[in-house]
């Protein structure tokens, strides 16, 4: 009698990345235990299947270049770490966060962590620097320009009049 042996946290991942590369959203999707949220920390929440067919789907439209690699993947029991390199030009015929196409050529890097159970990905906490992404794509000035050093100066302007009027009413 033939065993099944159950893909582990690693072989999931790798599946799953190779689904991404190949920007196939409904395999991505196929990945997925129907009804979970991944989270792409301080971009978005994305449900399955519906959240994942929208974002990924207009992110690929955006970017129709989009290419990711796999620079590192280790897992354990039902946890699985991808640390992982995008690279895309925006483009494309959509917008990505209610941007317009810009042509704007990105590169980031960022790290998934999975929690995977029963061959199924439970849960996905994804990082990385959307500052920097931001910046990329022109709705963040660069680092340490001027127009930068001008926010900065405003913000902590702000930041001083705000605890300045805090001090004084409770003084009161």
């Amino acid at each position: 009698m033939a065993t099944t042996r159950k893909k582990g946290a690693k072989t999931v991942a790798r599946s799953y990345f190779d689904a991404v590369a190949a920007r196939d959203v409904e395999a991505m999707i196929g990945h997925w235990e129907p009804g979970r949220t991944g989270r792409l920390h301080g971009v978005a929440d994305l449900r399955v299947p519906d959240g994942y067919r929208q974002w990924f789907g207009n992110l690929f439209r955006a970017f129709p270049d989009f290419a990711i690699e796999v620079l590192d993947l280790v897992g354990t029991g039902d946890l699985a770490a991808v640390r992982w390199r995008a690279t895309a030009t925006f483009s494309g015929p959509a917008r990505f966060e209610g941007l317009a196409p810009t042509g704007a050529r990105i590169a980031i890097e960022g790290c998934d962590m999975l929690t995977i159970r029963e061959e199924r990905i439970h849960d996905n906490h994804v990082y990385m620097n959307g500052a920097d992404l931001a910046r990329q794509l022109g709705a963040l000035p660069p680092a340490g320009s001027p127009v930068d050093r001008v926010m900065l100066a405003a913000l902590n302007c702000r930041t001083a009049a705000v605890d300045a009027i805090r001090k004084l009413r409770e003084r009161r």
